[in-house]
């Protein structure tokens, strides 16, 4: 690779851990612990657990014990004889305590009715000793006397026990069974009873410690380690930039690429650095293996869209200068009166295509490729527009995925979005907009009327707008960066007055919204995020062009015709009619109080027509609408 040197990289987290390790005695190491890491003593990617118990090796513990409750103790990581001493030593402290092993529940040592401890004759205790090797300890009820009892001694190895799988171990916080109390209670005490002491020669050195590993933090009770100093918790994070470009330095020749990293420039290398944002060491580990198994080379970018979103191509790669020069006639042919709103659409999709999108944030930004929010009185088009430019980005107005925002205005609604977490209601399904951008990650989504959403859902529309990516109730990551998100509202229609100046008319629409989110949210951040993209959307009073937005709702019903009945709908006066049509319409309601009017002056009585005088239709002959006089009525006639 082109790189002149490795990238200097540290896991901080594994720092962090080896320096708390030295002086806690538990810690709770949780996140991105099924990823690899960088083994610092031989270089290799390694699974993150072997590599933490070989560090802490190095830094001072004597033995390393790890344990699950499916295998027991791993013994390939101790002596059995080590572990025989320790139970050996466990049922020894049960005895001279009259029974404390007992009260722990470890097999072997138990009591006689009446109370009497009983104890184990040397020959018993032999034998105990040497077949405790075999003893799989796969219970927690088997094991943690063991660790309570190493724990409470300041013997001369240092023990470092990690549970592995510790998610497994306990159920809701707030519905723990009986022996999962016992459990809790058991390392709980273990912790607290453990020997402390200053002394000059053990000052310097590790004291016994109890690790529990878990991709999840929300799995442990919090009543375990909160407001208690002697536990900590260390998050595994995801690899830094740093990390992610050192891996590509040792690993990326195995990729199999159309453009090889061997060639890339340096500032090649870093977009494909910042392509994999997000990733994990696998993630990268198995987009090698897919490079492998494609029926031709891939470029990197079309790889990383490969694995993940399923698809080689992206959408956006498709568009051409020429056809977003165009973009302002497409959307308009659709869209009326509303020039204004349209170039300003035109104006964030040439920045996506230009690749500037977000950049006045980060000049390494996986942000979607556009933020709208479309604010105007109902009826005006702000809905029409996001369809239509879904349908010119991604060639399917279906790819424009709708939220009603209105059934998202009570205080967990952020549950049916992201998905409701583990052990709750809904878990299973997930969340609707997770689901959809994992189905369909080039699209537009539309979140419509977003100021009747709870204000909890707008920290996840922050996490959005700001990473680009949301982590699903499920703990995978969904990205956003392939997406438009057009948020609209209706903020201030009622207020702001019915103006032909238009610049005033924004101002006053621009001024609600700052103090919707200012004021009255108390959430200016999410209108920073927003930026300059709010596009205020005008009434719509002119004649004509309402003119021709009942042209445009009218062609679907002449093309049903059509296919249906092989028949053409024509108007005897088209101007006329539509002219008619647009003088019943309540222009407040826009648009939409348009197709209020031709429903019932015209569907209905096309409709009533087609009913009762199909047997007269045969393929070729025209349906013509006849306009009454002075009225928006309508006959029709065959012929």
């Amino acid at each position: 690779m082109t790189m002149h040197e490795r990238p200097e990289t540290s896991s901080t987290w594994l720092d962090n851990t080896l320096r708390e390790a030295g002086i806690r005695k538990s810690l709770i190491v949780y996140g991105q612990i099924g990823d690899l890491c960088r083994n610092p003593e031989n270089g290799q990617y390694q699974p993150v657990l072997p590599v933490l118990a070989a560090e802490l090796k190095r830094r001072g513990f004597d033995e390393v014990i790890v344990w699950d409750r499916i295998q027991g103790i791993d013994y390939s990581m101790v002596s059995r004889h080590y572990v025989a001493e320790l139970t050996r030593e466990c049922i020894q402290t049960g005895q001279d305590r009259g029974g404390a092993a007992t009260d722990n529940g470890y097999p072997g040592a138990q009591q006689e009715q009446g109370g009497r401890a009983f104890r184990l004759d040397d020959e018993e205790e032999e034998e105990l000793y040497t077949s405790v090797p075999s003893l799989p300890l796969k219970a927690p009820e088997e094991f943690f006397p063991l660790v309570a009892s190493a724990m409470s001694r300041d013997s001369y190895k240092k023990t470092a026990f990690i549970l592995d799988w510790s998610n497994f171990l306990f159920g809701s916080s707030n519905n723990l069974t009986e022996p999962e109390r016992m459990w809790l209670t058991q390392l709980s005490k273990a912790i607290r009873n453990a020997p402390d002491a200053l002394q000059q020669e053990s000052v310097g050195k590790p004291s016994n410690l109890i690790i529990l590993f878990t991709p999840n933090l929300a799995a442990i009770p919090p009543v375990f380690y909160q407001n208690n100093p002697a536990v900590k918790q260390i998050h595994v994070p995801l690899p830094t930039r740093q990390e992610r470009k050192a891996y590509l330095y040792d690993q990326g020749m195995k990729f199999r690429l159309a453009v090889p990293l061997a060639g890339a420039d340096a500032a090649a290398l870093d977009e494909v650095v910042d392509s994999l944002e997000g990733f994990t060491i696998r993630d990268m580990q198995q987009c090698i293996r897919l490079s492998r198994q494609t029926e031709s080379a891939l470029t990197m970018e079309k790889l990383v869209n490969l694995y993940k979103y399923g698809e080689k191509s992206s959408p956006w790669e498709e568009l051409s200068r020429q056809r977003i020069k165009n973009i302002e006639q497409t959307l308009k042919e659709r869209v009326k009166g509303q020039d204004q709103a349209i170039r300003k659409v035109k104006d964030v999709i040439i920045r996506a295509f230009t690749g500037f999108s977000g950049l006045q944030h980060s000049a390494k930004t996986r942000k979607p490729k556009g933020i709208l929010f479309f604010v105007g009185p109902t009826g005006v088009g702000k809905t029409e527009l996001a369809k239509s430019l879904a349908d010119f980005l991604f060639k399917d107005e279906n790819a424009c995925i709708r939220f009603d925002m209105s059934e998202f205005n009570h205080e967990h609604s952020d549950q049916r979005l992201v998905g409701a977490p583990p052990g709750y209601v809904g878990y299973e399904e997930g969340g609707q907009l997770t689901n959809a951008v994992k189905a369909r990650p080039f699209s537009v989504l539309l979140f419509d009327e977003i100021e009747k959403a709870h204000s909890r859902i707008l920290d996840k529309f922050l996490q959005i707008l700001e990473d680009g990516r949301l982590t699903d109730g499920k703990g995978e990551t969904v990205y956003f960066s392939e997406s438009v998100i057009i948020f609209t509202s209706n903020i201030g229609a009622a207020e702001v007055s019915l103006s032909d100046d238009r610049k005033e008319t924004e101002r006053e629409f621009k001024e609600k919204i700052r103090e919707h989110f200012v004021n009255k949210l108390n959430r200016p951040e999410l209108l920073n995020r927003i930026g300059d993209n709010i596009v205020v959307f005008h009434h719509i009073q002119d004649e004509d062009f309402m003119m021709e937005i009942a042209r445009v709702k009218w062609k679907p019903v002449v093309q049903y015709i059509k296919e249906k009945y092989k028949m053409e709908l024509v108007f005897e006066d088209e101007d006329a009619s539509f002219r008619a049509i647009v003088r019943a319409v309540d222009k407040s309601n826009g648009g939409r109080g348009i197709l209020n009017v031709i429903e019932p002056k015209l569907i209905d009585p096309l409709a009533r027509f087609i009913f009762e005088e199909s047997e007269l239709f045969s393929e070729g002959r025209k349906i013509f609408i006849v306009k009454a006089p002075n009225s928006a009525n309508f006959d029709f006639e065959i012929r």
